[in-house]
């Protein structure tokens, strides 16, 4: 039996986050994680090893592209650079290749060579994207401190007061109403009130999609505002793969003292006297602890780990409940001969640095939307394509590239009685083919791949029914009700049993601010300040 001051189930980035600052604070950190690798769905892995390609490629198994984590200080106070962790910029972070004729828009962090890139396609939009980034980055420096927080009412208008004071008014004299129908509204209707341009237009829906409520759902506003964030942080790839940066949390724990033991999945949480004390794994070992954070999904967590015997039937029946959806998404790893040559920006020497948006107009997009809602993968699937090989040559060493498609919108349940198992092949080569289209190069370039489908997913992550951010992003689904309004501050009624994961505020996406908010109460309540906490 080993024993640790903090237990944390799942290694998973927000898990690594908690433990990390846990270990820094002097504890003793073990983790346990079910898989052979350690990351949960930010981990990378080499696939692909052949005569030819003796070094195989560098894939990326779960989540690719780093935003939001560096918009939240984490990575500087946890000083990972000194742990391995190296970042390559993506500049552009995104870009738009015109369907069906010439030329391209770039999204850079630079926001004046983005205005140049859309002044090429979008002219007549130049003037409103300025608008609009402005006006959404005076929201969301407020936003991003209130999901720096525990979210109780009080923590969130709190910091969104003092982002007031701080960095002057969130709305100008008279724009107040028209503001908050903008935070209130779908950001489908705040993308079409605010553009001219059809391309711009998909280009921002796609993106925003991203974060998984559908364009016309209430107050998701902010889910295409977020754009202006990414002109102060742009976005990032970790050099040799999104899981070097939880290879780098996991080297901090162990030269802290602790231990990430993997092929460990644990059965149930151990506890004795309504407190948590340890965990039991699927082996029969036992590792008892002061204290256990789980960073598994909040009903792994709470209806199986836990077990219905130590909840009372309201809350057993809320998480339950809790809104997980019906999938969200695929995505195929691809191991490719070359790079996809966009008919509309052929041989655009920066295009393949960042995310490459492959959804010809909102249309389109409704019309996937549309097949989703009847229960059915969409015949044309919008696809977010990236190729990171060519901004890092860790990920494939022998010269050919790598090629990530991802898809929106494929329901885990089908409607049409198929399974998922029989038909993950034929929907992956529709997503392929999306590429086709847009690259013609690409037919035949196809060394081998990877097919992640929502079962898929669920299995080799543990996100139950695909869903890539654990629950719904929707609005009664966020902030000081996720995952439950009792769960909300990360702790449960079991005492020294916490929560950790994106299941919890303020949810998915490679952001490590539940990971953080975790350790934060965990180390107010030990008494222990957190170093280096100065937000």
């Amino acid at each position: 039996m080993k024993e640790f001051d903090a237990l944390i189930i799942g290694s998973g980035h927000n898990g690594l986050v908690t433990g990390s600052y846990l270990a820094k604070a002097g504890y003793k950190v073990g983790v346990l994680e079910r898989r052979d690798t350690i990351g949960g769905a930010v981990c990378t892995e080499t696939m692909f090893q052949s005569d030819e390609n003796p070094n195989g490629f560098r894939m990326d198994v779960g989540s690719s592209v780093h935003i939001m984590i560096h918009q939240t200080g984490i990575i500087e106070e946890l000083e990972l650079t000194d742990y391995g962790l190296e970042y390559i910029e993506m500049d552009p972070f995104m870009s738009y290749p015109v369907p069906d004729g010439k030329g391209v828009i770039h999204f850079h962090k630079d926001l004046e060579k983005t205005l140049e890139s859309i002044s090429k396609v979008a002219p007549e939009d130049v003037e409103n994207y300025r608008e609009f980034i402005d006006f959404w980055e005076r929201i969301n420096k407020g936003v991003l401190k209130a999901f720096m927080v525990p979210p109780t009412g009080k923590n969130i208008f709190m910091e969104m007061a003092k982002g007031q004071i701080r960095d002057g008014s969130m709305f100008k004299k008279g724009e107040q109403m028209d503001g908050l129908q903008k935070i209130l509204g779908s950001y489908g209707s705040v993308v079409d009130k605010a553009f001219e341009n059809p391309h711009l237009k998909a280009a921002l829906t796609w993106f925003a999609a991203q974060s998984g409520p559908l364009p016309d759902q209430s107050a998701t506003g902010d889910f295409v505002g977020w754009q202006s964030m990414l002109h102060q942080s742009g976005a990032k790839h970790p050099k040799g793969g999104s899981g070097m940066l939880t290879q780098a949390m996991k080297n901090l724990i162990e030269a802290h003292g602790g231990e990430v033991i993997a092929d460990s999945p644990v059965q149930k949480i151990d506890i004795q006297n309504e407190k948590a004390v340890g965990a039991y794994t699927e082996s029969g070992d036992y590792y008892k602890a002061d204290l256990v954070v789980s960073n598994a999904h909040v009903q792994t967590t709470m209806l199986k780990l836990v077990g219905r015997e130590h909840l009372d039937d309201s809350l057993f029946k809320k998480v339950e409940d809790i809104q997980v959806g019906n999938g969200f998404g695929m995505v195929i790893r691809c191991a490719v001969e070359e790079l996809p040559q966009y008919t509309s920006a052929p041989d655009d020497p920066i295009i393949h640095n960042g995310m490459q948006l492959l959804a010809p107009s909102v249309g389109y997009m409704n019309r996937a939307i549309g097949d989703y809602m009847k229960g059915l993968p969409p015949e044309d699937p919008a696809v977010l394509a990236m190729t990171f090989s060519k901004i890092d040559s860790e990920v494939a060493k022998d010269g050919k590239h790598t090629l990530f498609a991802w898809a929106q919108w494929h329901p885990y349940e089908l409607s049409n009685g198929e399974n998922w198992d029989d038909i993950r092949e034929r929907e992956a080569e529709k997503i392929y083919g999306v590429v086709e289209k847009y690259a013609p190069n690409m037919k035949g370039k196809l060394i081998d791949w990877y097919i992640q489908s929502p079962l898929d997913i669920e299995r080799k992550h543990g996100l139950l029914r695909g869903n890539v951010m654990h629950v719904e992003m929707n609005f009664d689904q966020m902030f000081m009700f996720r995952p439950t309004p009792e769960l909300s501050r990360y702790e449960t009624p079991i005492e020294n049993l916490y929560l950790s994961s994106a299941s919890c505020h303020p949810g998915g996406g490679v952001f490590g601010a539940a990971g953080y908010n975790a350790a934060q109460v965990i180390l107010k309540k030990s008494k222990k300040k957190l170093f280096g906490a100065k937000r």
